[in-house]
Parts: C-alpha cells; structure tokens; sequence
C-alpha cells in the first residue's frame, strides 16, 4: 500500500460531495434554514453524510 501511495495508484471511496457543495451544505446547516433530513435530501446523499 505504501508503494501504491506513493505512485498516486490508492485512491480509496471517492467523496460525494465537492468541496464546494460541502461548504453550502455547511453553511445552510449553521444558518439553521433547514434539517439535517431536508439538506441530505437537497444534496442527495444520506443524513450520515450531511
């Protein structure tokens, strides 16, 4: 794995969200406009996520 690392080759779970619509999804959950349920809901992903 080190090796692999090393090349660039170990990529791993890709995330779901860029990290742009992860600072939108951040800053409308501090805003507190809507639920963790809504903006998993607004992003696609699961509440896990969000």
């Amino acid at each position: 794995m080190k090796i692999a690392m090393a090349r660039g080759r170990l990529k791993g779970k890709q995330p779901k969200l860029s990290p742009a619509q992860e600072a939108h999804l951040v800053k409308l959950h501090r805003a507190g406009e809507h639920t963790g349920s809504k903006l998993a809901e607004l992003f696609g992903v699961a509440r896990s996520t969000g």
